[in-house]
């Protein structure tokens, strides 16, 4: 079934030509990531396929019933519960076409309308309170006029899921989500049974999910069949076709013109033809090369003592503690990614490392070497009243990179901004744009400590690779906070994880680990000793409570057992073994799911994998319950 249709899409603001005849088309079952460079009209075109903006030409056509996500979501109503109310709106609707198509004695309408209650479920009050809780939305009563930018899409986010689209439409939705809540999120849409058209730049839950690639490239839509491994690819050999028929192209317009230059004096048919010939190869387009952006971040720092000390630093914000007798030493070549739930202390632990924020206690001393720059989730530090190439070379027409003169335009043109756009205002640049001017400046400041909150966001999967480049090649120290789990992977040289204390009031507790997976692994054995703690708890509060209401009152009986048959107690005796065993393939299974190569595997492996996990959580809860039922009664 084709729930979505688009031919010969076209779109333009002004003179600007944004979508130049896209087309894509998804059926049922179809998981799309769509993906491009900031500014290629990937935002523009989920508009126009969802009906929130008109084309200017081209048709579109939709069936179904559709769930959007917009980076810039509308609410509706007054306070957060009205809003979520309007989101499952339609089940009340159901219900009421359920319940006329029974008064009418239509049993097939009945029939029909029961049969998408089913899927939903009769009541869904415990699903708005489960995935309102899961994606940390705020209180019902709570106004939406209050809202920060992050609730609000994390609002919007939950009313998307929802409102049981057949298609879903999400335009980075792991924006403002923390690592486990974005885990949760990959596992809803693994489940998904609808069909699903996402743009992220998380490119493990890109791999996890979509079964095709679109990217929007130059106004048109170029489709790659498979995962985003598949695309790349898939890319790389197309952009090494295009590359040789460009070179071919090249070559042989330039024999055409070197013929035509000699000006022969006949003009025979022959020679007619080929002027002809030479005419149509400059009427046709050469295909552009890939901007080739290069980001340089060195700092020329000579490797030395450290750059940073943090000893015994405390910080909180009334009876709330977030940092609690902290010690952090950062060396050259340090990649320290900050890791933890939204709230919980690491933007203001990067703001005591920046020096902004004096600590209530301890002490922060910083090398006289130390050159420090801040990326900050707002993207401040840029002059909105200026254009690009005054924000970029502060009215010169060139700039000193790494001690040599570069003119502006062509320091530009590395951070992929076109001559077209030099004159445009910061204000007026997305969120990926001004990430990109703001990491000019930051090459241009020369700095070695550098201070990164959210680098990702707004970020391209191309400029992503690129940053990541230029940090790994990094010679000074970055201290970066990020919910992208690939990031982390792939740069960072130690975690710093925030690990939330069961008090809401208390600081968390914050442990460095070698890597992400290394946290993982920490807290799957934290929680099963967790769980065997509370069973074994649970256990011996029942047992003499049980042991009291089988006594008659005033009569002290001695201790004695209940009477389990000798199947039941073998199956006491062997629960212990079969419990550690189960945890064991739990941690297995936790590690597995931590690994970045898993999510290079069919989605259908995948979805597998997290029933797998699903089961033997299950089971492992049954042998606790069985556990305890039989020591109760032993």
């Amino acid at each position: 079934m084709r729930l979505l249709s688009a031919s010969g899409v076209e779109k333009s603001y002004g003179d600007r030509h944004i979508l130049q005849g896209c087309d894509l088309h998804v059926n049922l079952g179809d998981r799309v990531g769509l993906v491009g460079p900031n500014g290629s009209g990937k935002s523009t075109l989920l508009k126009v396929l969802v009906g929130e903006e008109r084309q200017d030409h081209g048709a579109v056509e939709r069936a179904g019933l559709l769930g959007y996500l917009s980076q810039e979501p509308i609410l509706p109503g007054e306070t957060v519960g009205e809003a979520m109310d309007e989101a499952i709106a339609w089940h009340a609707a159901l219900l009421a076409d359920y319940e006329q198509a029974m008064s009418a004695g239509d049993e097939r309408a009945a029939a029909r309308c029961a049969d998408r209650i089913e899927l939903a479920g009769w009541t869904v009050d415990h699903k708005v309170a489960a995935m309102m809780d899961q994606l940390q939305c705020p209180p019902r009563e709570a106004p939406l006029s209050r809202l920060s930018g992050g609730e609000r899409r994390r609002l919007a986010l939950a009313r998307s899921l929802l409102a049981s689209p057949e298609l879903l439409v999400l335009d980075e939705p792991t924006n403002h989500l923390d690592a486990d809540t974005i885990e949760w999120l990959q596992a809803w849409l693994l489940g998904f049974r609808g069909a699903l058209l996402l743009v992220t730049h998380d490119r493990y839950l890109l791999e996890a999910v979509a079964n095709r690639v679109v990217e929007v490239e130059e106004g048109k839509t170029v489709a790659y069949e498979g995962s985003y491994a598949d695309y790349l690819l898939e890319r790389a050999e197309r952009q090494t076709a295009l590359a040789k028929e460009r070179d071919r192209h090249a070559n042989l317009l330039a024999r055409e013109a070197e013929w035509a230059s000699r000006s022969p004096a006949a003009r025979s048919v022959k020679q007619k033809a080929r002027l002809k010939r030479l005419d149509d190869l400059k009427a046709v387009p050469l295909a552009k090369t890939e901007l080739e952006v290069k980001l340089d971040l060195r700092s020329g720092v000579h490797r030395g003592g450290a750059l940073l000390e943090l000893h015994h630093i405390h910080h909180g914000f009334g009876a709330r503690q977030l940092i609690k007798d902290l010690h952090l030493v950062v060396q050259p070549g340090d990649r320290l990614g900050i890791i933890g739930p939204n709230g919980v202390g690491k933007s203001t632990l990067l703001q005591v490392v920046a020096g902004t924020l004096k600590p209530q206690r301890g002490e922060r001393a910083v090398a006289p070497r130390v050159q420090v720059a801040v990326l900050d989730q707002a993207r401040s530090g840029l002059p909105l009243d200026e254009t690009v190439w005054e924000a970029a070379g502060g009215g010169n027409d060139q700039v000193i990179v790494h001690g040599r003169p570069v003119h502006v335009a062509s320091f530009l043109e590395r951070f992929a901004f076109t001559r077209t756009s030099h004159e445009q205002r910061v204000s007026t640049l997305s969120g990926g744009e001004r990430a990109r001017l703001l990491m000019a400046r930051l090459m241009l400041k020369g700095a070695n400590l550098l201070l990164l909150d959210e680098p990702t966001n707004d970020l391209d999967l191309h400029t992503l690779r690129i940053l990541e480049e230029a940090l790994l090649d990094f010679d000074g120290a970055a201290v970066v906070i990020t919910h992208d789990r690939a990031f982390l992977d792939r740069v960072c040289t130690a975690v710093l994880a925030f690990e939330p204390a069961e008090d809401p009031l208390a600081a968390a507790e914050v442990i460095q680990y070698a890597t992400r997976t290394q946290h993982l692994e920490a807290l799957a054995r934290k929680e099963a000793t967790r769980a065997a703690a509370a069973a074994q708890a649970a256990a011996k509060a029942n047992k003499p409570a049980a042991a009291a209401k089988a006594t008659p009152a005033g009569i002290s009986l001695p201790p004695s057992r209940k009477g389990l048959s000798f199947k039941e107690k073998q199956e006491l005796d062997a629960l212990p073994a079969q419990i550690e065993a189960a945890e064991e393939a739990q941690a297995t299974l936790a590690a597995r799911m931590s690994d970045p190569a898993t999510y290079q595997r069919p989605a259908a492996e995948l979805t597998a994998l997290h029933a797998e996990v699903e089961k033997i959580s299950a089971k492992v809860e049954a042998l606790y319950a069985r556990w305890t039922t039989l020591e109760e009664r032993a």
